[in-house]
């Protein structure tokens, strides 16, 4: 079978991306119509396929994703040199809803997991040491370090300890935004057992930071206030740490209903086939997991920016519409505030794989959430109370957003890269390369390629094999990060540091 070498992804599309490098006076056949390419264009890049004026709308995926900044003529590359966004400050929005329920059969599937006293339940069995404030991050790691020499994790996953600049010097709303996902951290049933350790004098006070945690199992989450202990704290964190572990060790898996799995949906590094391969086949399994009864979360506001409406018009009732609307338009004035442009979002390397646009690479990146209705909006944050798919306010930066995810109760996350990238935050951090090319070059990152798609294989055929390997790895299986122990977390600041 000859592979095709562009693709048109809808109809209605000005556009057709290269599927492989293109050389200039090579002629695409699309619509009844032969085309000569201009100029020579790079795999992942845009060709036009029609005459387009100066300040016409440039269409891909069936939406705008910007105007031309001048008169631009069929089989002309199209990147970001010729290509304007759309997007400027909030906007006014009406609630247009569209329920598309899912046509997809509940199979019954399980993974093998960690039921824990609450009743939830957790994918990894890990002892984690958690700062209250970023001065005692150093005793932390030593005590982590020595935990580890002593037990050689027999029993558990792992021995973590989440190292952070904050837990003081920090005003309202930075300030609580610490303290809440420290507070989840605390709590993710991924921890079989945790030592929150303090200083004693930061402005996250320990004994109200303790209180957060509202009714939590004081077997397995212990508190040690270092300023407190007379003599060697190290030792005293030690004798904490052997008797959680010695109650971790003992748990075991189980075989726990996919309905319980809990996925965070991400991009980073995105490039030309983000759209048409990673994150479509993301999208595919949030439908099959929505279906099964569990849950997934999108997040980075910032690359929902032109394709929101979307989202808006799948929210399951006029409230989650609201809360999006808020969402998305919170987000704008924290850029407007900063004197920052809404729509500037493509990094270099965005831009060097074919993103041109904001509304280009947000109209790729939403398509991680599939079809499924919003079931819930969250704050950044906040800690997941809904099942079926949510959004959550986060930015985009990957560490940040990636540790949102996690935070939320999320027991996994699901990357996809057209760059690649290898980092991981606090729960595994499966990466999906969106090319063949970034897969076979970088192995040690990458978890699976969705690259398959544009080498003959067909969504119907991978997503089975997408399923099992997502599963595998909630059941035990190492995720790359993991294998590479490339793990850390990122708080979102915004305000004033004292």
């Amino acid at each position: 079978m000859e592979l095709a070498t562009y693709l048109k992804i809808n109809p209605a599309d000005s556009v057709v991306v290269c599927l492989q490098p293109k050389k200039k006076g090579e002629i695409i056949d699309i619509d009844g119509k032969s085309i000569v390419l201009n100029q020579d264009t790079p795999a992942g890049h845009k060709v036009l396929i029609k005459d387009v004026k100066e300040g016409e709308d440039i269409i891909k995926y069936g939406y705008p994703i910007g105007h031309a900044r001048q008169d631009l003529k069929a089989g002309d590359w199209v990147n970001e040199n010729n290509l304007k966004t759309n997007l400027a400050g909030t906007l006014e929005y009406t609630y247009n809803p569209v329920n598309e329920e899912l046509s997809i059969k509940n199979e019954n599937r399980t993974f093998k997991g960690y039921k824990r006293q609450n009743g939830d339940v957790g994918v990894r069995n890990e002892i984690w040491i958690v700062p209250t404030v970023g001065c005692v991050n150093g005793i932390a790691e030593k005590l982590a370090e020595q935990l580890r020499r002593e037990t050689g994790c027999k029993g558990i996953d792992a021995v973590y300890a989440w190292h952070h600049n904050f837990g003081c010097s920090q005003l309202s709303g930075d300030h609580e935004n610490t303290r809440k996902v420290l507070r989840d951290i605390c709590l993710h049933p991924n921890a079989g057992a945790v030592l929150v350790l303090s200083l004693g004098c930061e402005n996250n006070q320990p004994d109200d930071f303790m209180a957060m945690l509202g009714d939590y199992d004081k077997s397995r989450i212990r508190l040690l206030v270092t300023q407190k202990v007379v003599g060697d704290e190290k030792e005293e964190g030690m004798r904490i740490l052997r008797e959680l572990y010695d109650i971790a060790k003992n748990d075991k898996r189980e075989p726990v209903p996919v309905s319980e799995l809990r996925v965070g949906l991400k991009c980073g590094g995105s490039d030309g086939f983000s759209g048409i391969t990673a994150n479509p086949l993301v999208g595919e399994f949030s439908d099959w997991l929505v279906a099964q009864g569990g849950t997934s979360v999108l997040t980075e506001v910032p690359e929902m920016f032109g394709a929101e409406t979307i989202l808006m018009n799948r929210c399951r009732t006029e409230q989650l519409f609201d809360q999006t609307v808020s969402m998305i338009n919170n987000f704008k004035n924290y850029f407007l505030s900063h004197g920052e442009p809404v729509g500037e979002n493509p990094s270099p390397g965005n831009k060097a794989g074919g993103i041109s646009t904001l509304e280009d690479k947000a109209l790729g990146c939403t398509q991680k959430c599939g079809k499924a209705p919003v079931s819930g909006v969250m704050e950044y944050g906040d800690r997941l109370q809904n099942k079926g798919l949510n959004l959550l306010s986060a930015p985009g930066n990957d560490l940040v957003a990636a540790t949102a995810l996690a935070s939320s109760g999320c027991h996994l996350v699901l990357f996809t890269t057209g760059r690649g990238t290898p980092f991981g935050t606090f729960v595994p951090t499966m990466k999906i390369a969106t090319n063949p090319t970034l897969a076979k070059n970088k192995p040690g990152w990458v978890d699976f390629s969705a690259g398959q798609l544009v080498e003959g294989r067909t969504m119907q055929e991978l997503i089975p094999e997408f399923i099992n390997k997502v599963l595998a790895v909630a059941s035990g299986e190492k995720a790359r990060n993991e294998e590479n122990d490339y793990r850390e977390i990122a708080i979102f600041k915004n305000g004033v540091t004292l």
